[in-house]
Formats: C-alpha cells, structure tokens, sequence
C-alpha cells in the first residue's frame, strides 16, 4: 500500500505538467501594415504621431516601412539610412515651399500578401507647401496612396492592392479585415487560436487515468498476495 502512493504521485505530477503546457500562451500574431518613421540624420524612430497629423519641416526625412509586426517595439526600420543631403540634395529650396526626404520601403517577400510582390525600395524628395502633412508629402511622389475608413495608410503605389493592418497568425496566414494597426501597446494575441492547448490537456488527461490506472492495478495485486 505505501508503495503504490509513489506512483499515483508522479502520475499526478506528469498530468499536471502536462495540463501546464497545454495551457500556455500561444504563439503571439503579427499585423501587416505600413509603419511610419522619422529620421534624424542616422538613425530611425517609431513615429509617435500618424503621418496625417505629422507635419515636418524643411529638412526632414520620413519613412515608411511594409512589415509584419506584434507592435512599434519590433517593427522593422526602413532598409535605407534617413540621409536628407543625399536623397533632396539636388532639390534647391524655394520660398513657401518645404523639402521632405521620403524613404518608401515595401519590405520582403516574407512580410508580402499572398500572390503580390513587393517593389522595389525608393527615395525621393517631395517638395510640398510649408503647412503639408507627412502625408501630403508622400501623396507627391507615391501616388496612388490607399486608406481604410479609419483613415488608416492601407496601401503606397498600390502596395500591397488589398488589406489593411490585417492580423496574420502564428502560422504565416492572414485574416483579412479592415482594422487598425497595432498601436504601441497593441494586443499581438491572434484570435481563434488555440496553440495546441486542448490537444495537450486531453493528452494530460488520458496519461493520468492511465497511471492511475496502473497504481491501483499494481496496489490490488499486492493485496491478493
């Protein structure tokens, strides 16, 4: 009898282990949009404002970068260094008019909708009123630009053609609709998914019974000795 609680006891403890894993998180989604930087000459930085609102002055570069990310904390930068001289250099400034450097970075096949390509990465310099908008300066040089009805930038010389912030799962598949993109604290958690739990727990369940099972097989025999 004494012997047999050993065994119940580590069948218990191999179920609960089990039903833990099975429990845990899964695997955190992505969203697939159009991120928004600003540059400071070497560096890029998260944007904190949208580029409809964003008005930057004579000298500054923007940039916008296609990726899939969980939030601006792992959002990929623009492939290209926010250097102003080099990409409006040859632009001579006028009165009432500002200079925008523009870095247009449609990111990699990886990050690419299903059945689009995306374009090349460009530079170009926008000349734009003083007042304009980051997004004035980009509807300059990058036309045709596409939003959602939140006003949310979808799409950049019609890259990509459909979709807007669409949350992409675990496993690489999208769920299309039209949403916001992830804000810095945005949940990266993809609905529906049940990372496996239920598999696990059923699994955790049927290895309890059956060392039990065993337990108390083990423990009748003992006794009809």
């Amino acid at each position: 009898m004494r012997r047999a609680r050993p065994l119940v006891s580590w069948a218990l403890a191999v179920a609960a282990a089990l039903t833990l894993l099975g429990a845990g998180p899964a695997q955190a989604a992505g969203y697939r949009y159009w991120s928004f930087w600003q540059g400071d000459g070497t560096a890029w930085t998260y944007a904190t404002e949208g580029p409809a609102t964003a008005r930057p002055a004579d000298g500054s570069v923007n940039g916008f970068r296609f990726s899939v990310s969980e939030n601006s904390s792992d959002s990929a930068r623009p492939r290209r260094a926010p250097d102003f001289a080099e990409i409006c250099g040859t632009t001579p400034a006028e009165p009432g008019a500002k200079r925008v450097a523009l870095v247009i970075d449609p990111g990699t096949r990886e990050d690419a909708p299903a059945g689009e390509t995306p374009p090349p990465l460009r530079a170009a310099c926008a000349q734009v009123p003083t007042a304009a908008t980051s997004a004035d300066a980009l509807a300059a040089v990058a036309k045709p630009l596409r939003y959602n009805s939140q006003a949310l930038l979808c799409g950049i010389s019609g890259y990509p053609r459909t979709g807007c912030g669409d949350q992409v799962s675990s496993s690489g598949e999208s769920a299309a609709r039209e949403t916001a993109a992830p804000e810095p604290a945005a949940d990266g958690n993809p609905g529906g998914d049940s990372g496996g739990g239920p598999a696990l727990g059923a699994i955790a369940g049927v290895c309890a019974v059956a060392l039990l099972g065993a337990g108390a097989l083990w423990q009748s025999r003992r006794r009809g000795r």
